[in-house]
């Protein structure tokens, strides 16, 4: 995203946490009213001129606000109409990033309801873990990614691997929406939901791959560690890979830190092969 549409997600993302505790139905109000906004994402993202004009700055505001009441108030909630006319009326590079921040906006919405039961830290763990069988099970992330298949199949397909896993509503919900708008791969798209669930906790997430299972002190010794490091409070989430033999390989974002057994092995192979 642009820097404008960073900030009017950010503007989006203030008035969100502004209205969604403020219901005694917090955790079904916030959860239909995000359902609701992934379903005008649907619509917009087939409707191009529709999409276009939401997010149009040669209109004004108030322009785009009464667009968004003459082709939607008759087919959301008031709590869903009101979160779409903040985004229409906020300024936005493209039609893509409005498209992007709705998403954002929608996923935001739901995880404030799974927050008002205290489950956000489960929900984080849950996709987490999904995105790792995703990342693992090759077949499956072809058929879940196939463009050819209809989002509904595929949200069947998912939701069918979800029901023996004992997972939260919230947890499967996204990840029903995930798979059903693929915008990179299945384990990707997952993963983007799990740093957006560690942001709302103010973490960053940091997935840590170790020979054996991490003790809790362990556990507690890195996320220090890389607090120093990235001066930022972090998620650990541990995978095993015996064949590391040793130490650990961290992955935070983009960045990659190799301190396993293994690596050092090849490093130094490499270094003999070098001579």
């Amino acid at each position: 995203m642009k820097a404008a549409s960073r900030e009017a997600l950010q503007q989006l993302y203030a008035s969100i946490d502004e209205t969604s505790s403020q219901s005694d139905n917090a955790v079904a109000v916030d959860s239909q009213t995000g359902l609701e906004i992934f379903e005008v994402v649907e619509a917009i993202e087939g409707d191009r001129p529709l999409r276009v004009a939401l997010a149009d700055n040669a209109a004004t505001s108030e322009q785009r606000t009464a667009l968004v009441d003459d082709v939607f108030a008759k087919h959301l909630s008031a709590s869903a109409l009101a979160v779409l006319k903040k985004a229409a009326g906020l300024t936005w590079s493209n039609p893509r990033d409005l498209r992007t921040g709705l998403i954002s906006a929608a996923r935001r919405i739901i995880l404030r309801g799974a927050e008002s039961k205290n489950e956000l830290e489960r929900v984080e763990q849950e996709l987490f873990t999904l995105s790792r069988v995703l990342d693992r099970e090759g077949e499956l992330s072809m058929l879940l990614s196939d463009r050819r298949v209809e989002a509904s199949q595929r949200r069947s397909l998912l939701a069918g691997l979800l029901k023996d896993k004992n997972v939260t509503m919230f947890s499967e919900a996204l990840a029903l929406q995930a798979v059903g708008r693929i915008d990179k791969d299945p384990a990707s798209d997952v993963a983007a939901v799990v740093e957006q669930v560690a942001a709302l906790r103010g973490c960053k997430v940091a997935r840590v791959v170790s020979a054996g299972d991490l003790s809790d002190e362990h556990t507690a010794a890195l996320a220090d560690k890389l607090r120093t490091i990235y001066d930022h409070r972090m998620s650990i989430h541990n995978e095993v890979d015996p064949s590391l033999l040793g130490g650990v390989r961290i992955h935070v974002g983009n960045e990659v830190i190799d301190g396993s057994t293994k690596a050092k092995l090849e490093r130094m192979r490499s270094a003999f092969a070098a001579r």
